[in-house]
């Protein structure tokens, strides 16, 4: 499923129309992103968690020369399943 297959059935399930499916859509992904931007975590009872987590600065190696490189430190959104969707899923 894609982005405007979920619009639309956001929509058929809000009885909504395919335009304001979107906008809702939308709506919530920029509200996660922004709050994920100013490091709050957005917890969802039931479906999951979205949080920021760091990742710290290691060695790697370049795969075409086998040199060995720096990769810097970095933050990462990540996504833990909460027990109502993983209960859904099996």
């Amino acid at each position: 499923m894609n982005k405007s297959e979920l619009a639309d059935a956001v929509a058929a399930a809000a009885d909504l129309s395919k335009a304001d499916g979107a906008r809702a859509l939308d709506a919530v992904i920029d509200s996660i992103t922004n709050a994920l931007k100013s490091g709050d975590t957005v917890s969802l009872v039931g479906f999951g968690t979205f949080q920021v987590k760091q990742r710290n600065a290691r060695q790697g190696r370049n795969p075409r020369t086998g040199e060995t490189i720096q990769i810097a430190a970095s933050k990462v959104p990540s996504f833990k399943a909460g027990k109502g969707l993983k209960d859904a899923v099996n």
